[in-house]
């Protein structure tokens, strides 16, 4: 998708040289997959109810064992 943008320069570049990327396309790209991601993150965390896991810990742990 082609778009135009008008981005402060001095924070594009910052953020490109952070980066290390050299095209503009890379750089948004980085960008917006990284806000993606912690928004997610962010969503995970303020999960208030614990999460319930039907695991036998011993049996995993007996299991370990007899593979050495």
């Amino acid at each position: 998708m082609r778009t135009t943008l008008d981005i402060p320069e001095n924070l594009f570049n910052e953020a490109k040289a952070l980066m290390r990327f050299k095209s503009k396309t890379d750089v948004m790209i980085h960008a917006l997959t990284e806000y993606i991601r912690r928004k997610k993150l962010d969503e995970l965390t303020e999960i208030k109810e614990p999460i319930e896991l039907d695991i036998d810990v011993a049996k995993q742990r007996r299991r370990s064992s007899q593979k050495a």
